[in-house]
């Protein structure tokens, strides 16, 4: 989604972050199921530096963390010269000391860039985009299992169009997706390389037409020989839109049938519009995560299921959405205080069908 609706404002990062959680906390991972897909949340380095409640339930809930901005090219790439993994570096370091694996977050996007990126044309942009993907990834190969190569192609109005056309990334190409996918395959051909994309799930707006326009994408990338072997659905679902479970269940299906795995992002709740009440909110709530994951899930088991973020109080949707009635959002499966709200039991009912 677009920088001003999702990302934090970033601030310093110490490359010398590292936190190791008690034994205790340890033991609640290896509790896990062997056959139960991974459950993963979306980590801003300062949260995870100012509250230890952060890292600590991170542990004891997850197996995998996204970066939410530490490996945005705006951090990342403060010039076409230099890279900046300090950020990346110790949010990967927390991972390792805590036995966590990492999804990759993202290596090709057409937002949240440096301002210097704008300049760079033709020929030059397919080595760029090597270098960076091939830097990133050796970097982090030993922790990063997933990746989402390219982040969000479509357009929000797609208008027949299969994919962000106008996007930096097209000068190496009308093949440029192809083209990530492929340099993303040499570095590493054991990992998880998924195209992801929000807004596909629901039954209104514009999401029909996005997610033919996804599909249609997908297809070429296949027809193209692109080593794409997943499909990243972001979740962030807006309160009260119907979530079209038959047409998603058909599109997930479909992926699958191409070998495809389907997994869960960036799972959360934009609950701004819904009732005060929080017991009638988490019951709204509930219900729609239910028909998401149970579309998402047809055909076969979810790979993994990330949401972004763990805790109400840490939550990009409170200062994007804020509720006009002055009552704290609930879009995540932690409250404020950390405790454990019913949706972390659904998503916990899906994981437990394998992956």
């Amino acid at each position: 989604m677009p920088i001003g609706r999702r990302n934090f404002l970033y601030g310093a990062a110490s490359a010398s972050f590292v936190q190791a959680l008690p034994d205790i906390v340890h033991a609640a991972q290896t509790k896990r199921a062997a056959k139960t897909a991974p459950y993963g949340a979306a980590v801003y380095l300062p949260d995870l530096q100012a509250d230890s409640r952060v890292g600590e339930a991170v542990v004891k809930y997850c197996s995998r963390i996204t970066p939410v901005t530490e490996m945005k090219w705006e951090i990342m790439r403060p010039s076409e010269e230099v890279f900046d993994f300090s950020a990346a570096d110790a949010l990967a370091n927390f991972a390792r000391q805590n036995k966590l694996s990492m999804h990759g977050h993202p290596l090709i996007w057409y937002s949240s860039n440096a301002p210097w990126l704008s300049s760079v044309s033709g020929a030059k942009v397919e080595k760029l985009m090597e270098t960076h993907i091939v830097k990133t990834m050796e970097r982090y190969k030993d922790v990063v299992r997933s990746w989402d190569v390219v982040n969000e192609p479509i357009p929000d109005v797609p208008n027949n169009a299969k994919s962000r056309r106008d996007a930096w990334y097209y000068g190496a190409g009308s093949d440029a997706i192809a083209k990530a996918f492929k340099i993303a395959h040499d570095v590493d051909p054991k990992a998880q390389l998924v195209l992801n994309e929000y807004d596909v799930e629901f039954a209104v707006e514009k999401s029909p037409a996005k997610r033919a326009a996804f599909r249609n994408l997908i297809l070429e990338l296949l027809d193209q020989g692109a080593p794409i072997n997943a499909v990243g659905l972001q979740g962030h679902l807006r309160g009260g839109w119907p979530i079209a479970k038959d047409e998603l269940a058909a599109f997930v299906t479909e992926m699958r049938g191409h070998g495809l795995d389907v997994l869960v992002t960036e799972l959360d709740v934009m609950d701004q519009t819904l009732p005060s009440p929080e017991a009638e909110r988490d019951m709204l709530i509930n219900s729609q995560l239910r028909d998401f994951l149970e579309a998402a899930s047809a055909g076969g088991p979810l790979s993994s299921i990330t949401t972004w973020g763990i805790s109400d109080q840490y939550t990009w949707i409170r200062w994007a959405y804020p509720r006009k009635d002055g009552t704290a959002n609930r879009p995540l499966p932690l409250d404020w205080s950390f405790n454990e709200k019913p949706m972390m039991t659904i998503i916990n009912e899906f994981r437990s069908r394998g992956a």
